[in-house]
């Protein structure tokens, strides 16, 4: 069975300071972190996949309270994603629950064996937590 490359699918981990960004492979197999950004930075990066037509879906992590009811941060992130729409028009974006996806990060994190100091680098665990969105989304998409 031969296995055909398609474009990627992203997953933002959204934040008021750090915006945490994860990429499929070519294959949609594996979850990778690009990295962290600010909002500029993000927008710029995710024009140049567009530009190089490599983007098939955009994942928003959509945080709700632990009954599913909305919080302030799903205001924020409405109004972040309503910006992606203005930007992007023609790219697919879907909200999936980030429920947990910082806590199982952190976890992943300490597994890796880092230290605690590099636990805590500006960023490390907000590109995680986008890498735990999208493989929880590759695993429920199989």
């Amino acid at each position: 069975m031969r296995l055909t490359e398609k474009k990627r699918i992203l997953a933002i981990d959204y934040g008021t300071k750090r915006i945490g960004l994860a990429q499929t492979d070519p294959l949609q197999l594996f979850a990778s972190s690009v990295g962290t950004f600010d909002r500029a930075g993000l927008f710029t990066t995710l024009q140049k996949m567009v530009d190089d037509n490599e983007i098939e879906k955009i994942l928003v992590g959509y945080p709700l309270s632990g009954d599913n009811s909305s919080n302030a941060m799903t205001e924020v992130v409405d109004r972040f994603i309503l910006e992606l729409q203005l930007a992007f028009p023609a790219l697919c974006l879907e909200t999936v629950d980030e429920h947990h996806s910082s806590q199982e990060a952190r976890q992943i994190l300490i597994a890796s064996g880092k230290g605690k100091k590099a636990r805590k680098e500006k960023g490390r665990l907000d590109s995680a937590a986008a890498c735990v969105i999208l493989r929880d989304y590759l695993e429920a998409h199989r």
